[in-house]
């Protein structure tokens, strides 16, 4: 090493309440730390998705009970807290997907793997999701 060149700073012993509140995370690990955690929300969620599928598609009346759970509730759960957990799960479908894309192209085109393609393709993904989420969460709560 040159005496010119600066040294790097050198983290071996992490303060959790001083040092990771100053860490600015890219939108590359943005994009990666919600791939992991839109999974859990979906792995954790699967009973409620199996539930919503076999309520929906078993006949119509169990169809238009599944319905009526969503604007009138479901026993001690009102409707709208089972619209915003859907809404929940829509966001991590669709952010699990863009990133997962984005991880597929990563392992494809390893020339892909940089600063800028993980800054650019990471805000495509969270951006996607969310705007996605959005338009589909204005369609589950009735405005449009």
């Amino acid at each position: 090493m040159t005496e010119t060149a600066k040294k790097r700073p050198e983290f071996r012993n992490i303060n959790a309440f001083k040092d990771l509140t100053t860490y600015r995370m890219t939108a590359a690990a943005w994009t990666s730390i919600l791939h992991r955690a839109s999974g859990a929300v979906m792995f954790l969620l699967l009973p409620l998705v199996i539930w919503f599928f076999d309520t929906s598609v078993s006949s119509e009346v169990s169809f238009e009970r599944f319905t009526s759970a969503f604007s009138s509730g479901l026993g001690i759960v009102p409707g709208w807290l089972l619209k915003l957990v859907s809404l929940g799960l829509i966001w991590g479908y669709l952010h699990h997907m863009f990133a997962g894309i984005r991880h597929l192209i990563m392992d494809i085109d390893h020339h892909a793997v940089n600063n800028q393609f993980g800054k650019t393709s990471g805000l495509t993904a969270i951006g996607l999701a969310i705007v996605l989420t959005l338009l589909l969460g204005a369609r589950l709560f009735g405005l449009y």
